[in-house]
């Protein structure tokens, strides 16, 4: 294969930022993306993942900070001076061109020569895997394959970087494994470098080298998929990586990195994520899978059952909480609302915050 990414050393976002108004879009965002990354901007809707992306794109203007490909400063520059790639959520075919005229597209604009732009367009068709449709409309597609035509036209200009915004958000549910796969496995094949948005925490953890949670236009942490899912700094930050079960309650005792806390009547332990001090209040976080319906017994939490789903080989309970907030546990069997449930958080995979926050 001849197409490959465009060479470049790192990618470098220092102190940007971006205001609307009266509104701080993006507040000091500084990251560096070595060449070959995959990384993943992860965040819930208005945290300012797709504003970054948007301004390395050159789509819109930062209003402080700059952005550096190298030793040259790229955030004065217009998007086509910038060279990136790019694939939207709404895959911006053009309606009119088949297959081949779309991923040609930016090729023509650049002036490239008709055979290396044929050449160029029957390799990027391959690798997307889109052979015998090159005539076909986006319409006569199916949404997968639109998403094939939004890549091949992208990585057909060999870009340095390929920006991705929430390109599988429009698929369905077995659409959105088989792309990730594809993505993955194209990403690998250029030797390229790729940034992509999404708000979905398994997304990010199966594509990405390294993660970018973010909150409230700041970057929060910074880490690989493996550090973030087990490790995450911030109470926030482990909420939106799948610690859905938050329970507040007393610290009642310190080991090492483990605390023990009291929740009403339950004591519940879990691996220390932030200093914490007898007495204090205090935070646990746990996963729904390591929620854990047990017998009745000492330490254990009560809670009445709100409902109960079926999910193929496991069972998934809902329960009212002491503090108000519903707990998602790993159920044994059906349950019916307003049966007992005594639950249990498995301590090696529960981590504990420091409390008084929102």
């Amino acid at each position: 294969m001849s197409i490959q990414a465009g060479q470049f050393h790192e990618l470098r976002l220092d102190r940007l930022g971006r205001r609307f108004g009266t509104v701080n879009a993006l507040n000091d965002v500084s990251l560096t993306i070595r060449k070959g990354e995959f990384v993943a901007l992860l965040g819930p809707s208005g945290c300012g993942k797709s504003t970054t992306l948007n301004c390395i794109a050159g789509l819109l203007a930062s209003t402080s900070g700059g952005i550096w490909l190298d030793e040259r400063r790229i955030d004065p520059l217009r998007p086509e001076q910038r060279g990136f790639g790019m694939v939207f959520q709404n895959y911006a075919l053009f309606p009119h061109m088949n297959v081949r005229k779309n991923i040609a597209f930016g090729l023509t604009m650049r002036g490239v020569a008709k055979e290396e732009i044929e050449r160029r367009v029957e390799e990027a068709v391959a690798l997307v895997r889109l052979n015998g449709q090159e005539e076909k409309l986006p319409g006569e597609l199916s949404g997968g394959q639109q998403q094939r035509v939004a890549i091949a036209r992208a990585i057909v200009i060999e870009p340095p970087l390929v920006l991705m915004d929430e390109p599988l958000s429009n698929l369905d549910a077995k659409l959105r494994l088989e792309m990730r796969a594809e993505m993955r496995r194209i990403h690998n094949s250029l030797g390229a470098t790729t940034i992509y948005v999404t708000h979905d925490q398994e997304e990010a953890l199966s594509l990405a080298d390294r993660i970018v949670v973010m909150r409230d236009g700041r970057v929060r942490q910074v880490g690989t998929p493996e550090d973030l899912y087990a490790r995450p700094d911030h109470l926030d930050v482990a909420d939106f990586m799948g610690f859905r079960n938050r329970l507040d309650g007393e610290v009642i005792a310190v080991d090492g990195e483990m605390a023990e806390i009291a929740v009403g009547n339950a004591r519940l332990r879990g691996r220390l994520r932030e200093p914490v001090k007898l007495g204090a209040k205090a935070v646990l976080a746990v996963r729904p899978d390591d929620l854990l319906a047990v017998p009745p017994r000492d330490g254990a939490l009560a809670a009445p059952v709100i409902s109960s789903e079926f999910r193929g080989r496991d069972h998934v309970g809902f329960a009212q909480g002491p503090n108000g907030r519903d707990l998602v546990f790993a159920a044994p069997r059906a349950l019916a609302a307003g049966e007992a449930v005594h639950l249990e958080a498995a301590p090696d995979r529960a981590l504990v915050f420091a409390g008084d926050r929102p």
